[in-house]
C-alpha cells in the first residue's frame, strides 16, 4: 500500500479504494470471524466514517491486517481487530508507554505502544479482547503483543503482554521499558 498520507488524515481516493478492496477480500476469506455479518453494511459504515478509514489504513500499513470480528448491538458499531498471524511488523521493538520510553537512559526504542495506538486512532487490545481474538485462530505463535496493562501493575513499573504457545494463551509481565524485536501490539477499532 502507498504510505503517503495527507496532514489532515484523509486518504486519497485511490488509497481508499485499495483499502476497501483489501478489507473486502480479507472479510470474504475469513468468514469464520464474522459469520452473521454482511460486507455491504460494513462498507456503508466505513464510507460514512472517513477518519476511521484512515485508522484502518494505518493498521494495514503497519502490518496489522485488520478484519471485522464482531458487531456491538448497543452502539451499532462494527469491531475491527488486527488479525495478522504474528504481531504487526511495523509496530515491533517498542516499549509499553511514554513514561517507560523516557525512563530508558540508553538504547531507547523508536516508539511506544500506547502513543502509536493513539496516533493511529485505535485502542490497544485488553487481555479479554486478546483472548477473544485467539478464539478466531492462532495468533502470536512466534511473536508477542503488549496488552492493556492494569494501573496497579503499571504503577509498579511493569506491563503485560501475551502470546500463544503450546496450544495455550499466556499472559506475562515485563518491565514497561523493555522491548524486543518480536513484540509489538495489536489494536482494535469500532466503526
Amino acid at each position: 500500500m502507498n504510505s503517503i498520507i495527507s496532514n489532515n488524515q484523509e486518504l486519497a481516493l485511490d488509497q481508499r479504494e485499495e483499502l476497501l478492496r483489501t478489507l473486502k477480500a480479507r472479510f470474504e476469506k475469513n468468514k469464520n470471524r464474522h459469520p452473521e455479518l454482511e460486507w455491504t453494511n460494513i462498507v456503508a459504515k466505513l464510507e460514512a466514517n472517513i477518519q476511521k478509514l484512515w485508522s484502518l489504513y494505518e493498521m494495514e500499513r503497519t502490518g496489522g491486517e485488520p478484519d471485522v470480528i464482531g458487531y456491538d448491538k448497543n452502539t451499532g458499531e462494527y469491531i475491527f481487530y488486527d488479525c495478522a498471524a504474528e504481531s504487526p511488523k511495523g509496530r515491533r521493538s517498542i516499549c509499553y508507554d511514554r513514561e517507560a520510553l523516557e525512563s530508558r537512559k540508553e538504547h531507547k526504542p523508536a516508539n511506544n505502544a500506547l502513543d502509536m495506538a493513539a496516533a493511529m486512532g485505535i485502542e490497544i487490545l485488553t487481555e479479554e479482547q486478546y483472548r477473544e481474538l485467539q478464539k478466531l485462530g492462532n495468533f502470536d505463535s512466534k511473536t508477542s503483543s503488549w496488552i492493556k496493562t492494569p494501573a496497579e501493575i503499571r504503577k509498579l513499573g511493569g506491563a503485560i503482554y501475551a502470546d500463544f504457545r503450546y496450544g495455550q494463551i499466556f499472559v506475562y509481565h515485563n518491565g514497561a521499558d523493555s522491548y524486543y524485536a518480536v513484540r509489538g501490539f495489536r489494536g482494535s477499532l469500532k466503526v
